[in-house]
């Protein structure tokens, strides 16, 4: 299982950090104890989460790094920029910081450290560093568990149990495992198929968020197929449970931004990585106003699926519409796969359709409103699965969908534009039991 930690040469070694075995052959003595010393170090400097991580750099005699309090980013990225650094603010030039590789050269760390006006914090180590990449590896997997990353473009899922709050305390158990049951169900059968989710999960009370700790088009694409496996194997369960033990559930997909840290677990970091960002939040936006069963598909531009970019050569990104069309091409491999003891025999999806004004047939995109009065687009997807006797219909058929058209391109112009005022007026009219109602419509 993916979100099992593994065991590690060092002590509470991060998620994903090679096994023993693999350790002793590629890594050697002197540089495990490196490591240690290194582990050691920071966690004595990290206080339990007090401090934070941000860079590191090689040194002839140990390792330099940029550690600074946790608050300190929220209040260096709140100071203003003045208009000649409109292209690259505080809080961008943070985020490129935290993102991807944290190895700089010397000079580049010297350079972050007086545009930070915070001086490098040396550890000494017995040798110095092999310019091996396991060694390497090893060295960002430490940084990272004691500091904050910050990813540009990621697929997560959130899956939503429609009415948790209404059932007993052993049904709502029954549901999160029953859920919990067929992400690991999913995880199987794709792995079967040599089609590797490296999956994470944070829960929500009443669901999950899962996202794939690889990173790429290959990466968002698998956590797509993963997503249609959990959705059938959820379907499967209700079909064959009694009583409420398998859970109803809503399914947002979408790619964005946000950022990860390990949280604080007694005196280490935790095992686990949360995430929280943009993608996050449209995802709960998005399923609020999502009915029971329905899954959801957020509007956004990525890599295509399965067509990552090369550093010579870039790759314009596609729109989710694209994207989609892109991993369904990829599920002829799900033949054969077992569901409830009967083999996939097809699997067919794709965003729910409609004719427009010119004739054409397009994807039907719906606005949904939340009860701040921001908005963002979204799109039905439905799934089809013939089996050996049987079919199966998942997602929210179109007879079911609404068709109000109730928005004009002037109101879509101030959506994302007047957060704070929205919020202010939610705020007001909360007060007086005039909230304006949350709707989702085709747009």
């Amino acid at each position: 299982m993916p979100d099992t930690l593994d065991t590690g040469s060092l002590e509470g070694a991060p998620p994903g950090a090679p096994r023993d075995d693999i350790v002793r052959d590629t890594i050697s003595i002197v540089q495990r104890g490196n490591l240690k010393a290194l582990e050691t170090t920071l966690r004595r400097q990290w206080r339990t989460g007090q401090n934070i991580v941000l860079c590191w750099s090689a040194d002839e005699r140990g390792v330099l790094v940029i550690l600074v309090p946790h608050y300190f980013l929220g209040n260096y990225c709140a100071v203003a920029d003045g208009p000649e650094r409109s292209e690259q603010n505080n809080e961008g030039f943070i985020r490129a910081l935290i993102s991807g590789v944290r190895r700089k050269t010397r000079e580049e760390l010297f350079s972050i450290s007086k545009r930070l006006d915070v001086a490098p914090t040396f550890i000494k180590l017995e040798t110095r560093l092999a310019e091996e990449p396991p060694v390497i590896d090893a060295v960002e997997q430490i940084i990272r568990r004691y500091g904050l990353s910050y990813v540009d473009s990621r697929a997560v899922l959130l899956f939503d149990i429609v009415d948790f709050s209404l059932h007993t305390p052993f049904e709502q158990a029954s549901q999160l495992n029953s859920l919990s049951y067929s992400l690991n169900s999913a995880y199987n059968k794709l792995s079967a198929q040599g089609v590797e989710v490296n999956f994470s999960r944070t829960t929500t009370g009443d669901g999950y968020y899962i996202w794939n700790r690889d990173l790429g088009a290959h990466a968002n694409r698998d956590l797509f197929l993963f997503m249609l496996l959990v959705v059938a194997d959820n379907a499967v369960a209700r079909a064959a449970s009694k009583g409420n033990t398998a859970p109803v559930v809503r399914t947002g997909y979408h790619i964005g931004g946000h950022y990860e840290m390990y949280l604080a677990e007694g005196v280490n970091p935790s095992g686990f990585s949360y995430i929280v960002g943009d993608v996050t939040i449209e995802l709960a936006r998005m399923l609020d106003r999502a009915l029971p069963s329905q899954v959801l598909v957020g509007e956004f531009h990525c890599e295509q699926a399965g067509q990552p970019a090369s550093k010579s050569e870039s790759i314009a990104p596609v729109s989710a519409e694209i994207f989609i069309n892109a991993c369904s091409l990829g599920l002829a491999s799900f033949r054969g796969i077992p569901l409830s003891g009967k083999g996939i025999q097809n699997i067919a999806c794709g965003l729910t359709e409609g004719v427009e004004t010119d004739g054409q047939r397009r994807p039907r995109r719906f606005r949904v409103v939340d009860k701040h009065g921001l908005s963002r687009f979204v799109y039905n997807l439905q799934i089809d699965i013939a089996l050996e006797g049987a079919e199966l219909h998942l997602g929210l058929p179109e007879s079911e969908l609404p068709g109000g058209r109730e928005f004009s391109a002037g109101e879509m112009d101030l959506v994302d534009t007047v957060q704070s005022t929205a919020e202010l007026v939610d705020d007001l009219t909360d007060m007086f039991g005039k909230k304006k109602p949350k709707t989702i419509v085709e747009e």
